[in-house]
């Protein structure tokens, strides 16, 4: 039986090669989406679950409640150790100091060879007990525990030794320390949110950074500064989270409970934005209604062809009735040839899938990877899909052909009042374009919104600005006299040594006291730390007092507007010669200019209480401002200058407008997939309605031919055939706005400074599916209105 069913259902489709090539591929499209979509889902989801304790593992984060809640997922320097000695609720607890930028240099035989990596960290040894990363050499308890001691992954083993043991071997961090390595770790796992490969004893951080080592330095939070704690089993999160807020009480008494330490589980790192998480769950949930839109607005097409479809076959299916076909025998027919036509598709979109999977994984910067034979999960979820849409598909259509009246059928009397009518397939077209234009109002705001922000006044001007790091061991003296040189290259209009750009993912936050208030504000601020070229190079706007004078030590403070307003000051000038103190009182100095507000992070956040003073020891960037007259040779000369100077450094640099678009890179990321998803979906909506075009000129050539001798123009014929389906359009839009609006204005509420939605986008939306409804259909409508009447009215 079964035998025969495929022996047939290859016929037909054969014998309808345009239907089935429409079905083919709108469902190819839309499963291939539908797989990549998995495989996104899947490999986010299965973030650092490979920890043995991964339910036990928890990073302390921080809280911080000032006129707003803040959060910063990192604790004060000595909270790890203070913890681990007070409490007993943890089997271990480890810090982890991350070093930005590590040059490292190592001797090569007579040659000195250096690498920049992205990051190294002082890591306790603990760390590796709470962790499970496998060293396939060494001892993983004991190779941190002494002074100048090194672990590295194979990867980075293999790029600094080739094919020799890396086990004993030395190397020294930004020209300052010498770390012998004791350890090898075993290659990361691409799905984990510690990209870290070269860790160092956490002993040796107080050589490189003494405040950073320090375990008396509960004044500030700085973002290198991580730790991790394996509970004990059985122990509530909760009752620890009771118990922390005695270190605010006991060691910033004037803090005003502004920090409140929390335990943020490791299963929620990779997904929680507020700590600097990658992948938000709900973008997730959104990319997988996405899918499951796409899928179904292919089902929705396959059953609204098919349906039409059925009139054509009635006399095949009566004759089967007539000689003792039954219905579950026409049911089965029918469920096969939709099971060949989604087997089809399924493999279709597994090649489809393997194509498009290497332009994913550039977008994520990712490495995901889809091996359907080796992948269970994977396995399972095309089997499912198989299965589903071959359900949802045929079902209906095959009931219809199962329930034909076998006289009708066999004497052509079949109507579309057998196969549903008119108003199923319209219900089905308004679902299609539903989702069409709810994608299409979606890419329209996303869009509108990334040129918002990518566009909008920042308070300063950032165009042609290079940003060049500070060589990590440069004296002081070094420093100015690199900058001096820079400034003195053709094509550099001004240099400014700065910790970042005004607008920068770097900051160093603080509590701040004004004047002779007797305790910290209730609000957090930023530190600027630059020299007195600042403020010109950027163009920000003074609107009190003056700028900095040059210092090589903190001699005075410029803030900005919000800061007034959140001291609740009425005139920037109030604050002019009032003393602040920041960074728990150890930097005095009087504020002598209040600048205009400027954005110092993305749109995602308000602008935060700013202060700019010189503070040499933290300068990390020359700020360059250049002349686009001739960039490559002044690109090339800046290069040649601070190579000239750092001869063991590894030059580096950056344009700040491409450092500030990075900023909205998930948001970009998210862009790019909806208006790929919102193409697919509007191709696949664009096959049916020609389909259905197509069907439908066949089923009115009749009345066309009549109306053609009765004097009906070709502009009237074609109406004929827009009137079906664009007010369906109108209907499909009455119901995506709605929603659409919703959705994108719970996306928008995650931005500070967002667009306004208004009637425009929808429009957008509507007159964009107008169109391509009118291209797509255009073709057969206009077919038939030049159609010889005469040809059509010949068997009458």
């Amino acid at each position: 039986m079964l035998r025969n069913y495929l022996t047939i259902a290859l016929r037909n489709l054969q014998r309808n090669k345009a239907y089935t090539f429409i079905n083919v591929m709108g469902l190819a499209l839309s499963i291939t989406c539908g797989i990549l979509i998995f495989t996104l889902v899947k490999y986010h989801l299965s973030f650092d679950t490979f920890h043995a304790n991964a339910g036990r593992i928890y990073r302390f984060v921080t809280e911080q409640h000032m006129d707003n809640i803040s959060y910063v997922p990192n604790v004060p320097n000595p909270f790890g150790k203070a913890f681990r000695e007070d409490y007993t609720f943890a089997e271990k607890a480890a810090r982890i100091a991350t070093i930005d930028g590590a040059l490292i240099a190592l001797q090569h035989g007579k040659e000195l060879k250096k690498f920049k990596e992205a990051e190294a960290a002082f890591a306790e040894s603990e760390f590796f007990d709470i962790f499970n990363y496998p060293l396939t050499e060494g001892n993983k308890s004991t190779a941190l525990t002494q002074p100048n001691t090194a672990i590295i992954t194979e990867k980075i083993a293999r790029k600094y030794f080739g094919t020799q043991n890396a086990v004993n071997k030395t190397f020294r961090l930004n020209n300052r320390i010498d770390f012998t390595i004791t350890g090898i770790l075993k290659d990361l796992p691409p799905n984990t949110d510690r990209k870290t490969e070269v860790y160092l004893s956490y002993s040796t951080l107080k050589a490189y950074d003494e405040w950073l080592a320090s375990d008396d330095s509960w004044g500030g939070i700085t973002g290198q500064m991580q730790c991790y704690t394996l509970l004990k089993p059985g122990v509530n999160p909760a009752d620890i989270e009771k118990v922390l807020p005695a270190y605010v009480k006991k060691y910033r008494p004037t803090n005003k409970n502004v920090h409140h330490y929390k335990l943020q589980p490791l299963a929620d790192i990779h997904f929680n934005a507020h700590y600097g998480g990658v992948m938000e769950k709900r973008n997730l949930w959104v990319l997988s209604l996405i899918g499951i839109f796409l899928v179904m607005t292919a089902s929705v097409n396959f059953i609204n062809l098919a349906t039409a479809q059925a009139l054509k076959r009635g006399k095949e299916v009566g004759v089967r009735k007539v000689l003792g076909g039954l219905p579950t025998q026409l049911f089965g027919q029918f469920i096969t040839e939709t099971g060949l036509i989604t087997l089809f598709a399924l493999v279709i979109a597994y090649g489809l899938s393997l194509l498009a999977l290497p332009y994913m994984n550039e977008w994520f910067r990712s490495q995901m990877t889809i091996e359907l034979f080796s992948d269970k999960f994977l396995a399972v979820f095309m089997f499912l899909l198989l299965i589903v849409v071959t359900l949802f598909s045929g079902a209906y259509p095959g009931l219809i052909l199962a329930r034909f009246q076998p006289v009708l059928a066999i004497k052509g009397k079949l109507t579309h009042r057998h196969v549903g009518g008119f108003p199923l397939r319209r219900a089905l077209i308004v679902t299609q374009f539903t989702i069409s234009q709810m994608l299409i109002i979606g890419v329209v705001v996303i869009a509108s919104q990334m040129h918002y922000s990518k566009q909008s006044d920042l308070g300063f001007n950032k165009d042609a600005v290079v940003m060049i790091p500070v060589a990590s061991e440069a004296s002081d003296t070094r420093t100015t006299t690199l900058k001096n040189q820079l400034s003195r290259i053709a094509g550099v209009e001004n240099v400014s040594l700065c910790f970042g750009a005004p607008s920068s993912t770097s900051h160093w936050g603080t509590s701040v006291k004004f004047d002779n208030r007797p305790e910290e504000e209730v609000f957090r601020i930023n530190c600027r730390a630059a020299d007195e070229q600042y403020i010109p190079l950027f163009d920000l706007q003074l609107v009190a007092g003056r700028n900095l004078h040059p210092s090589d030590t903190v001699r005075e403070f410029i803030v900005n507007e919000t800061f007034v307003r959140k001291l609740n000051l009425q005139s920037p000038q109030e604050v002019i010669g009032k003393e602040i103190r920041v960074n728990g009182g150890n930097i005095v100095a009087p504020i002598v200019g209040v600048v205009k507000d400027f954005h110092d992070q993305s749109f995602h956040e308000d602008i935060n209480a700013i202060f700019i003073t010189t503070l040499p020891e933290t300068y990390e960037n020359y700020a360059v401002k250049i002349n686009l007259a001739n960039v490559s040779s002044t690109l090339t000369t800046l290069e040649k200058t601070w190579s000239t100077m750092h001869p063991d450094h590894i030059y580096e640099y950056q344009f700040l407008d491409e450092h500030i678009a990075a900023f909205y890179q998930t948001e970009e990321l998210m862009l790019k997939l909806i208006q790929s998803f919102a193409g697919i979906a509007i191709f696949i909506g664009c096959l049916g309605l020609y389909g259905l075009v197509s069907f439908m000129a066949v089923q009115k050539v009749k009345e066309i031919g009549v109306r053609k001798v009765l004097g009906a123009s070709a502009g009237q014929i074609f109406w004929l055939f827009s009137r079906e389906y664009l007010p369906l359009i109108c209907i499909a839009f009455l119901i995506a706005t709605p929603v659409a609006h919703y959705f994108m204005q719970q996306w928008l509420d995650d931005f500070a400074y967002s667009i306004p939605l208004h009637v425009g986008y929808y429009l957008v939306a509507l007159a964009g599916s107008v169109g391509i409804a009118l291209f797509s259909a255009s073709y057969q409508s206009i077919k038939a209105s030049l159609a010889n009447p005469v040809k059509a009215l010949r068997n009458e």
